[in-house]
């Protein structure tokens, strides 16, 4: 599959998930800080973030090579958490009453911005520049990671497709590689020996 057929494969699961949430679910305990539906706000923004980059100039040049070098990075680098969590709750309200109606319509703009572009399309990120099928592969990644997380705090089935699964898989591992616990994950995957409490690659 292509990265764009994986972003719209993931993004599609995650508005199926969606669909099935009851009204009586959006306000418990979804992730950290989040509730489900601030959760749900900021999953959606893998697909908002598209629509607005891509409605952007693009910047001179690749600076981030890959989705790996953008996690082992520029996410560790420039991310606030707070910032993030803030972003979460504002869009968890964006989705209103029809959260699915909103996700979608949001993913058809989406898609179409997508299919407009040149296939060296650059999108910029705070003023770097990255390929835009790579960012496709970020925004998989998180659509996949945070619709599970959603599936988990609502109790209900996700639908995600293996190849996304798959996909944002092998870049978790090439990402842990990257920061020097690729063999300590390669021991926990071969049985040899468990995971840290709390590990992470992001």
């Amino acid at each position: 599959m292509t990265n764009t057929a994986l972003f719209l494969s993931s993004a599609a699961g995650f508005v199926r998930l969606l669909g099935q949430i009851p009204d009586e679910q959006w306000s418990e305990p979804g992730l950290g800080s989040w509730t489900v539906r601030s959760l749900a706000g900021h999953t959606a923004r893998a697909i908002l973030t598209v629509e607005n980059y891509l409605a952007q100039e693009e910047p001179g040049d690749v600076t981030i090579a890959t989705a790996e070098a953008y996690y082992s990075t520029v996410y560790l680098t420039f991310t606030d958490d707070a910032a993030v969590a803030a972003r979460g709750v504002e869009a968890g309200e964006w989705l209103g009453d029809d959260p699915v109606a909103q996700v979608s319509a949001a993913l058809a703009r989406a898609t179409a911005a997508i299919e407009s572009q040149p296939a060296n399309r650059i999108v910029s990120i705070g003023g770097m520049g990255i390929r835009l099928s790579e960012y496709l592969r970020t925004r998989v990644f998180e659509l996949v990671v945070h619709t599970i997380d959603l599936s988990r705090a609502a109790g209900l089935p996700h639908s995600m497709p293996e190849p996304v699964i798959e996909d944002a898989v092998t870049l978790a591992a090439a990402v842990a590689a990257r920061r020097g616990s690729g063999e300590t994950l390669l021991l926990a995957l071969t049985g040899r020996a468990p995971l840290a409490e709390g590990f992470s690659v992001v």
